[in-house]
């Protein structure tokens, strides 16, 4: 696959579609399969509770591989992603119910670059809280 937008078509400040992504319980436990980490936080409530969070939160990674999708559905291609990177600034707090939580992902074109690259900053929140910060990918456009 290559890159389905090209670099003059973009400017600083095109609006990347933004996107919300589901989180339950069962997300979760998938999720966890998947990437084998298996740590308590993820799917116990009282030890997640004991340690002082809120309740279950959802992995790191999966959150920072669900914000990335506003990115890689944009641009047609995963592999024109050449850096990414974010902090995580509080957890995605997932309740044990049908509803579970969001992550509302928003991004805009920062910067454009050379070699047709542009630089992306992404904007994750959940219930009401921004979830990544510093939360940047560097994209090849054609």
């Amino acid at each position: 696959m290559a890159a389905g937008i090209a670099y003059g078509d973009v400017e600083v400040g095109t609006e990347l579609p933004a996107r919300t992504f589901p989180v339950t319980r069962a997300t979760l436990v998938q999720y966890a399969g998947a990437s084998g980490d298996f740590n308590p936080i993820h799917w116990n409530e009282k030890f997640a509770r004991e340690v002082g969070l809120p309740d279950v939160i959802a992995h790191g990674m999966f959150t920072m591989a669900e914000a990335i999708r506003v990115v890689t559905d944009w641009v047609g291609d995963p592999g024109a992603v050449v850096e990414y990177g974010v902090r995580f600034t509080k957890p995605v707090v997932v309740p044990n119910d049908e509803t579970g939580a969001s992550v509302e992902v928003s991004a805009k074109v920062a910067a454009l670059l050379d070699d047709n690259r542009v630089r992306v900053d992404l904007l994750a929140m959940s219930d009401g809280k921004k979830v990544l910060g510093m939360s940047r990918a560097v994209v090849q456009l054609a």
